[in-house]
This record gives structure tokens, sequence and C-alpha cells, in this order.
């Protein structure tokens, strides 16, 4: 087996310090190979050592400037950081050298999401759904960009579909029952605020939304 990808199966199986020999090795006999320096960052960028990440994803990109993994990781480190701008840089340089991965348009797109620039977040968000229709967690994502952008009938159907691949995705349940308030259906609403709380009991929005929809039913009887 390639010592490279024994050491990302050692990842896998949370042996980061045995990895991290194997990594070493690898660097040791092939110091102007950039691809031990990527894994090694991401192993670092794992174990939350960012600053040491920045390290040997800044050395893999002095060795090749085209390795568009490396720009990847390091604006993973920079959006653990929040320093957004900086992640948007290298997610773009990732992307323009030709890294055609979901993740990497994703990332991109929670950078603009946690800036609150939705409409900038929306077409790469899209195109991560696009390249893994199965993440519910990516459309998840996707769908609450839409909501924020004031597209509410195309979020219901993107939490639907969050609801198709996974069903028991309280918070798909919880939005869904936020657009019925939105759209005068209160019997609705009150449906996904418990199915929620039923996957999640301790789901404070559901609870909040639940008990407001009771009190106004309530008044309603009145």
């Amino acid at each position: 087996m390639d010592r490279n990808q024994e050491a990302i199966n050692l990842m896998k199986e949370q042996k980061y310090e045995e990895a991290a020999e194997i990594f070493n090795k690898v660097i040791d006999e092939n110091p102007k190979d950039p691809l031990g320096y990527i894994n090694f960052g991401n192993l670092l960028l794992h174990v939350n050592d960012l600053e040491r990440a920045q390290r040997f994803f800044e050395k893999a990109i002095e060795l090749d400037e085209h390795a568009a993994t490396a720009y990847y990781g390091l604006g993973n480190v920079y959006y653990e950081e929040s320093v957004y701008p900086k992640a948007q840089e290298n997610f773009q340089k990732a992307i323009d050298i030709g890294l055609v991965e979901a993740d990497v348009y994703f990332m991109l797109g929670m950078t603009f999401y946690h800036e609150e620039h939705f409409k900038l977040a929306l077409p790469y968000l899209l195109r991560a759904t696009e390249l893994d229709p199965d993440d519910e967690e990516v459309l998840f994502q996707y769908g609450l960009t839409l909501a924020q952008s004031d597209h509410i009938k195309d979020a219901k159907t993107v939490f639907e579909n969050v609801l198709k691949l996974e069903e028991q995705h309280s918070d798909a349940h919880y939005n869904l029952g936020v657009i019925a308030i939105y759209d005068e259906n209160l019997s609705d609403a009150l449906d996904h605020f418990d199915k929620a709380l039923e996957i999640q009991p301790e789901h404070t929005l559901a609870a909040n939304g639940k008990s407001q929809i009771e009190e106004l039913l309530n008044n309603t009887d009145m």
C-alpha cells in the first residue's frame, strides 16, 4: 500500500500520531513532492493545529503553484480562523486551477453565507448540490441560503428534498415550520415543529415556534 494512503487510513481511524510519523517519513524521503506536505497539512487541520497546517500548505504551494488541494487546505485554515476574504481567495484559486469537487464550492459558498452575502453564496452552494446531490447537509445549507435570499418557495422545495434524503433532519422540519407560518398554514407549521421536537427534544427554536402557534390557536378559539 502507498505510504500516503496508509497514513490517510490511520487518520480515518483517529490514529493521528501514527499517521504523522508516516507523513514525516514521506516528506523526508521526497522533500520536493508537495503531496506529503498537503497530507500532513490536512492532518494538522484535522487536529486544529491551524498555524502549522498553514505552513505546510504554503510549503506545498511553494513547491507547486498549481497544487489545487493545497489552496483548498489553506482556504480551510482561513475559514476556521473566520478570515473569510482570504478563505475565498484560496478556494477560488483551487477552483480556477481545476479542482471540481462539491466541498470546495460548498466551503466557498459558506464563506459568503457567514458574511451574510447570501446572494453571492447561492451559485456556489447550488454548484455543490449539483456535484453531490446526495449530501443532505450541503442541500440544507443551500435551502437556508435560499430562504435568507427571500426565495421562500424554492427553499421549501429544497428542505423537502432534504427530508427525502434524511427524514430525521430536525432543522429541515423546523425551517419548513417557519415557511408554513409565512404561508399562514399554522397546522402544517405545528406538525413540523412537533416532528423537529420528536427528533431533537432540546430544539429550542422549534419549542418556541410551537408555543407561539399554540398561543395563537388558543386565542383564535376564544
